[in-house]
């Protein structure tokens, strides 16, 4: 009899895990608490091990990217606190060379993959219990009200950073989630900044509060507002507009910023969210294991979310395969082979946030000063290695 395994979330991480846990010859289970699949999202890096888990995940061929065409000349832009632009190094000049998608993008490639694979919408676990053989799960339906229990043999947590598997299974948010004293706002924009390119993409890095605008190739940009601050529940009181538009006043000057604030006003939908990592000794107990933000949230800085839930649900489904008997070597071989991989980026994760948003005029100063060596650097290599990881890595920052 196929091993039945229950995924809850149906984003990155949980239709990754569905496919991999498909592969490997179990019946996964995806229980979403969203009324219907979502779709859209801001942009999304995809580095390497992340394009790498989508061919081993088989959705490669599905992926849809958006990275600009560089060769006319540079589509990345600094704007200094006089208002001039500059030619500057952005998101996809890291190493690596970072696939540009939007997350509805690697979404929609994932759910074509998982046809066949049972989805259960509006529903979301309240109970998990384990017992010798199976883990027992008590189920609710947000539209009815219904509760009922079914049985699995494993429980998949890929609910987000703030996951209901890993408080039912592992205890409260809070020991869990370290703070950043940060606070993020990303969404779509419906059109470009006027004067800009199509393509381009806008940074304004100020002392504490910063403005990114990421160009897409056949896509209208998107945005990313940040910034820092040590009264986090205080920035979810009252409405956000008003709140962002308080933060960034003085900087609402600047057209890209007057651009981007006002274009929120109109945004359909957007993500506002304070910023934070997960950190836990032990990403499984038992027949419960998290999978994605649910168990490692590196956060937006890191720019390695989807990589990273695209690459943990293939691991989990390769070492159940190779582990076919024992589930609990599966998940100690899955662990131990993707931790390195996690520690390391959760670790960088804090020096990319100085460039994404620095944490003061001097970290301001010094981080213009990173970013215009690693430009002139990387200028003076010949074409093919210009965009090559070398030339970031001996100028001693991320981009």
């Amino acid at each position: 009899m196929r091993k039945r395994a229950l995924v809850v979330g149906l984003g990155i991480a949980g239709m990754s895990a569905a496919i991999g846990l498909r592969r490997a010859g179990w019946t996964p289970v995806i229980v979403e608490r969203a009324p219907e699949r979502r779709t859209g999202g801001y942009f999304v890096g995809l580095f390497p091990e992340g394009r790498q888990a989508a061919v081993d995940l088989g959705i490669a061929d599905h992926l849809h990217t958006r990275n600009p065409e560089r060769a006319a000349g540079t589509s990345a832009w600094s704007v200094d606190r006089r208002g001039r632009r500059r030619p500057a190094l952005g998101f996809l000049d890291q190493p690596g060379g970072p696939a540009a998608v939007l997350r509805g993008d690697i979404e929609a490639a994932l759910w074509q993959s998982i046809t066949g694979v049972e989805v259960r919408f509006a529903t979301t676990p309240v109970e998990i219990t384990e017992g010798p053989a199976e883990v027992q799960v008590l189920l609710e339906n947000a539209g009815t009200g219904k509760q009922y229990r079914e049985s699995f043999d494993l429980v998949v947590g890929a609910d987000g950073m703030r996951s209901s598997v890993r408080r039912i299974a592992f205890g409260p948010h809070e020991d869990h989630l370290t703070t950043w004293n940060a606070m993020i706002c990303a969404f779509q924009l419906k059109e470009q900044v006027p004067t800009y390119e199509a393509s381009d993409s806008i940074i304004i890095a100020r002392a504490k509060r910063a403005v990114w605008v990421f160009g897409l190739a056949d896509h209208a940009p998107t945005a990313l507002l940040t910034y820092r601050t040590r009264d986090i529940q205080e920035q979810f009181s009252g409405s956000r507009v008003e709140r962002l538009r308080a933060v960034f006043s003085g900087m609402d000057d600047d057209p890209v910023v007057r651009h981007v604030l006002d274009s929120l006003e109109e945004a359909p939908d957007h993500l506002f969210d304070s910023v934070h990592q997960v950190r836990m000794p032990r990403w499984s107990t038992g027949r419960v294991v998290l999978v994605g933000d649910a168990a490692w949230c590196m956060n937006l800085y890191s720019g390695m979310g989807a990589t990273s839930s695209l690459r943990g649900g293939a691991a989990l489904g390769a070492a159940l395969q190779e582990h076919p008997d024992d589930l609990a070597a599966a998940l100690d071989a899955w662990e131990a082979g993707l931790r390195p991989f996690i520690t390391k980026h959760q670790r960088t994760a804090r020096l990319k946030q100085q460039m994404f948003v620095p944490s003061s005029r001097r970290a301001e100063a010094l981080r213009s000063v990173l970013v215009g060596l690693a430009r002139r650097i990387r200028g003076r290599q010949p074409a093919t290695e210009a965009g090559g990881p070398q030339a970031m890595a001996r100028s001693g920052t991320s981009w």
